[in-house]
């Protein structure tokens, strides 16, 4: 089985295509997922790119997923020590970077410049990958 951190990015895209993640695909995923996935179907029906009906069906494609939200004290304090090394001004992203770190094989994102900040932590793997 391999374990995969995701993006929001990569939730949204998996909602979009309704994507079939094969069984021995684990999908694991900070618990700040929900609330910025959330923020990004928002975002997408104020902009008009999609309806609030297809925003909430795929909100509810992604809750359907075997997916595992994580955040204890060690990831937040990884985490943290990530960001401080990379120089970052928050932790978002170096939550996934450090849930990748500490319980994963690879991280899937569609951000192409935190693919490349992470790559020197952690194996990054595309998309495709999860397929």
């Amino acid at each position: 089985m391999t374990r995969y951190v995701i993006g929001a990015d990569v939730a949204f895209r998996l909602a979009a295509e309704r994507t079939a993640v094969p069984g021995e695909h684990q999908l694991v995923a900070p618990t700040l997922l929900r609330s910025q996935l959330l923020a990004q179907l928002y975002a997408a029906v104020r902009r008009d790119e999609l309806t609030e009906r297809e925003a909430k069906q795929r909100l509810d494609y992604v809750r359907g997923l075997r997916l595992r939200l994580l955040g204890d004290r060690v990831l937040q304090n990884v985490a943290w020590t990530i960001a401080a090394e990379l120089g970052w001004p928050d932790t978002y992203d170096a939550e996934y970077i450090a849930l990748t770190r500490l319980q994963a094989d690879a991280f899937v994102t569609l951000d192409a410049a935190l693919a490349d900040a992470a790559r020197d932590l952690v194996t990054v793997a595309p998309f495709e990958a999860l397929t």
